[in-house]
């Protein structure tokens, strides 16, 4: 596609994606669109959309044709998702693409306890390996789920303990993204670690949330059989508990804390707090 911009953006029928792709339109920044089902991706002026998922070589090749920056939000969470990130980066690296962004996860290394973790650290690595420049965000747990941590009773329940997580709004993560993305050049060869303005426990999570919501809730520290024995429920396939155990196990091993100013040093603006997000402030 001779005549694609310089620009692709995937992810876009996602909450960050959409976000991102709203702040590049509104800065007049042409850019072509990556969805799986394009029926469902916004529409810009001056913008396109192509039909590619991130497992089709051919539809991949297609699309990126003459990209040279990528904005690749990391895909649903699911058993294949780093099989998927490895071809749709290889694909990549041979439609010519020379920068990719893309969205990790805050302390990405293959040790991490959050199991998910692992797999954006194996995806950085595949992106370094394939030999473009690249731009990582590694943004961690998003303020915007706090109120589906708690059940229908109210209580968070986890292995989280006292530990603290300095958690991010999914909008400040738009803002970076969309900073980077205008400038590329500007942040060639580097991670982001992407926090909001808090170390907050999940009790510390539970109080705002009881402010906000009028309702009691709490927050309740599980074992690890604990853990696993209240998510049986489910009946989750063993990746996805051991994914939904590990973050409250990442939060108490101290590996999701630690407050950063990248949002603010990147985008000049002050990432938005818990108490922020739930009264609906924008900055």
């Amino acid at each position: 596609m001779t005549d694609a911009p310089a620009l692709a953006v995937t992810g876009v029928t996602g909450a960050v994606g959409r976000m991102t792709a709203d702040l590049l339109a509104d800065a007049g920044l042409p850019f072509r669109m990556l969805a799986r089902s394009p029926g469902k991706a916004p529409r810009y002026p001056g913008t396109s959309v192509v039909a590619a998922s991130y497992g089709d070589r051919e539809a991949v090749l297609a699309a990126l044709d003459g990209v040279e920056t990528l904005f690749m939000v990391s895909a649903a969470e699911n058993a294949e998702r780093l099989a998927q990130h490895r071809a749709f980066v290889a694909a990549a690296a041979e439609a010519g693409v020379r920068h990719v962004v893309y969205t990790s996860f805050f302390g990405a290394a293959p040790d991490a306890t959050f199991t998910l973790a692992r797999d954006h650290a194996a995806t950085e690595e595949s992106i370094r390996d394939a030999g473009m420049r690249y731009t990582f965000l590694r943004d961690n747990l998003y303020l915007d789920f706090a109120e589906n941590l708690m059940g229908d009773d109210g209580v968070i329940r986890g292995p989280a303990g006292s530990g603290r997580a300095a958690m991010v709004a999914r909008a400040d993560v738009a803002r970076v993204a969309a900073t980077v993305l205008q400038h590329p050049e500007q942040h060639l060869d580097t991670a982001y670690a992407l926090t909001g303005p808090q170390d907050l426990t999940l009790a510390e999570v539970a109080e705002t949330l009881s402010r906000h919501t009028g309702r009691a809730v709490s927050f309740h520290d599980e074992t690890l059989d604990e853990a696993y024995a209240s998510r049986a429920k489910w009946h989750a396939p063993d990746w996805q508990v051991d994914a939904w155990v590990s973050t409250y196990s990442a939060i108490a091993a101290g590996e999701l804390s630690g407050v950063t100013g990248d949002v603010e040093r990147v985008t000049g603006r002050r990432p938005l707090s818990l108490d922020e997000l739930l009264r609906g402030t924008q900055r």
